[in-house]
């Protein structure tokens, strides 16, 4: 069993930045990819970024290319996001997620096998 627990979300205005963690517990972190996903209301959820198991190899989503960054602290367990030039259409829940079949980076969302609870990222206009 694996369990993800994210934080960093909040509030923030247009063009300012978070940084959001997912720590990890129950498996040996550093042998699995890791992935974001993001969900807003009314629409489905979405690729946000991957990265490997050993933070080699990273994928991001065209809408966050060069202003989002993955990366991940296998000794804390922990995989990260910072989020810079926050937009309005970046409001949404941010779900991390553990793909314990694979350690390279993948962005579809089926074959991550275990999900955080979430935290809500609101940017204001």
């Amino acid at each position: 069993q694996v369990q993800l627990v994210e934080s960093g979300g909040g509030l923030v205005q247009t063009g300012g930045s978070l940084r959001l963690s997912c720590a990890v517990s129950g498996r040996t972190f550093s042998n699995y990819a890791m992935g974001w996903f993001r969900q807003a209301p009314g629409k489905e959820r979405e690729f946000v970024s991957a990265i490997n198991w050993v933070g080699s190899s990273t994928n991001y989503a065209d809408s966050v290319k060069g202003r989002f960054t993955i990366s991940r602290d296998n000794a804390k367990n922990t995989v990260y996001l910072q989020m810079n030039s926050l937009k309005f259409e970046d409001t949404a829940v941010y779900y991390c997620a553990a793909n314990l079949n694979s350690r390279a980076v993948s962005g579809i969302s089926r074959v991550y096998n275990y999900w955080g609870q979430g935290t809500q990222v609101t940017v204001s206009s």
